[in-house]
């Protein structure tokens, strides 16, 4: 009699021991679902159990969920910007409130050939203090061809040296790199010959990565580096991912008709081919940017260089330590308060940079809104921010809610759950991450609430810090990160690798 009643005792504790150890479950109810395949929108409930997606479809919730009615709001998989410039601002800033406030769930830094090194401790660290955000790094070309080359870099590298820089391309990617970035504009790349980087695409074509890259050239010569970049896929048999697709100088304006039939033409002959997008007229960069040639102080080709661009009034200043009281104006404006010429201007600037060893961040009003629409509507471009946490553009805190609420509800160039596809799937697909960027049962419930009717930009470029409307809640991993306006102090995120498996979380 004492056996069985210590049988059934066991029993008791082991069913009460199991119930508590179920994770909870969270339901969210009257939702209309955008699953991130293009597909219409949908009405459906959706259950979280322990950070997975456990349940999609019309179905009650049990009496030990929890409820969360989202009547009147889209619920989608988390926004996954390919395109991230938060590298510092996760160190200093791992909440990431101007990210999660648009809705971005998953992050990647190390775009434009700039990447943490080594990359092991850099995720270890990011692994030992959390974000708000999954995250995911890509492999520099400029910085590993600077570990090479050091200050010799003025020059195109021997076949020992490129050997040595996609041995070190390898070991990033077996360090946990998901790709090789390029920045062919700038400075220390633009040395660079194409068969370096045919080689260095190769090594992280090996590990199973794929090449993203800010081309030679995105102004007059975007054509033709438009066409290196295609040459570098095909012969490194690489998915490319091609950064911030635009048309930068006034005389390939309203030429993106023809620059799409080029990429067209390479898809249909097997080049793995997309690119991202950002929902402005204006990048950021440094003022070294719009001289090609690299003549900074030869007075003719610097007018030139600026009236390509559109004209001293569509450059402004945005931070330049030597002097700060540049920032916030244009090169006209500041021309007429020293009593200059714009060009003199420019040179100034350039001069005083160099002698402090740093350059000006600018940035640049030189699209065109008909290339930037005919982008958009491109089912292989997606969107992704080119801007992070403490970005001084407003991209940086407004890029996800701006094309919801002005290209998707205002101008109507896309359907929504198109630009969901463009946030989500499309990312998903060239990052190789199979169980993020859709609404799937297993998949991680990484998602976003928003109200379709009110979602919207708030930051500008004199204030580009303000946040968005419209994001109601955001879920990391299936824990809410964003509520109602503010962040819940909860950090999630992951650490991703190849085909976005979390460092540490069981597969």
């Amino acid at each position: 009699m004492i056996r069985k009643f210590l049988i059934i005792l066991v029993c008791l504790f082991s069913i009460a021991a199991s119930a508590q150890q179920k994770p909870p479950s969270l339901v969210i109810v009257n939702a209309q679902l955008a699953d991130g395949t293009g597909a219409p929108l949908r009405k459906a409930s959706l259950r979280i159990t322990g950070g997975r997606i456990t349940k999609i479809g019309n179905f009650k919730p049990a009496k030990s969920d929890q409820v969360l009615d989202a009547k009147g709001l889209v619920l989608a998989p988390g926004f996954i910007d390919i395109h991230n410039h938060s590298t510092r601002g996760l160190e200093t800033d791992p909440l990431a409130e101007t990210q999660i406030a648009q809705g971005i769930t998953s992050l990647v830094i190390g775009a434009d050939g700039d990447s943490p090194w080594p990359v092991a401790p850099w995720l270890e660290a990011r692994q030992k203090n959390p974000a708000s955000v999954n995250v995911a790094v890509i492999a520099g070309h400029a910085t590993i061809r600077s570990l090479v080359l050091g200050k010799d870099f003025q020059r195109t590298a021997t076949g020992k040296e490129i050997d040595k820089m996609a041995s070190l391309t390898t070991h990033a990617m077996h360090e946990g790199a998901i790709g090789l970035s390029s920045g062919l504009e700038y400075y220390v790349a633009s040395y660079s010959n194409t068969d370096e980087v045919v080689a260095m695409a190769a090594a992280a074509a090996k590990s199973g990565g794929f090449y993203m890259t800010h081309i030679r050239d995105e102004g007059n010569k975007s054509f033709e580096a438009l066409r290196e970049e295609i040459a570098i896929g095909k012969r490194a048999h690489i998915p490319i991912e091609h950064s911030h697709i635009k048309l930068g100088t006034v005389d390939v304006w309203r030429k993106a008709p023809e620059y799409i039939a080029i990429i067209n033409d390479a898809r249909k002959h097997g080049v793995d081919f997309l690119a991202d997008c950002y929902p402005y007229e204006a990048w950021a960069s440094g003022i070294k940017v719009i001289m090609p040639d690299k003549q900074y102080q030869n007075p003719a080709n610097v007018e030139k260089a600026v009236a390509d661009t559109g004209g001293p009034e569509s450059v402004t200043i945005t931070e330049f330590k030597p002097n700060p009281a540049y920032a916030g104006h244009t090169l006209d404006e500041l021309a007429k308060t020293y009593n200059t010429t714009p060009v003199e201007m420019y040179m100034r600037i350039v001069r005083e940079g160099d002698a402090a060893d740093t350059e000006a961040s600018v940035i640049g009003h030189s699209m065109v809104e008909d290339d930037v629409k005919a982008f958009y509507q491109q089912r292989w471009v997606m969107v992704a921010s080119d801007g992070g946490i403490g970005s001084e553009h407003p991209r940086g805190a407004g890029t996800f809610p701006r094309v919801l609420g002005l290209y998707v509800r205002q101008k109507k160039w896309i359907t929504l759950s198109e630009a969901i596809r463009k946030m989500t799937s499309l990312p998903a697909k060239r990052l190789g991450w199979k169980d993020r960027g859709t609404l799937k049962v297993g998949n991680f419930a990484d998602l976003v609430l928003f109200n379709p009717d009110t979602v919207i930009d708030r930051s500008t470029f004199e204030k580009p810090f303000e946040l968005p409307t419209g994001i109601e809640k955001v879920f990391v991993n299936g824990q809410l990160t964003w509520d109602s306006g503010k962040p819940t102090g909860a950090k999630p995120g992951n650490v991703l690798t190849l085909a976005g498996k979390p460092v540490g979380v069981p597969q």
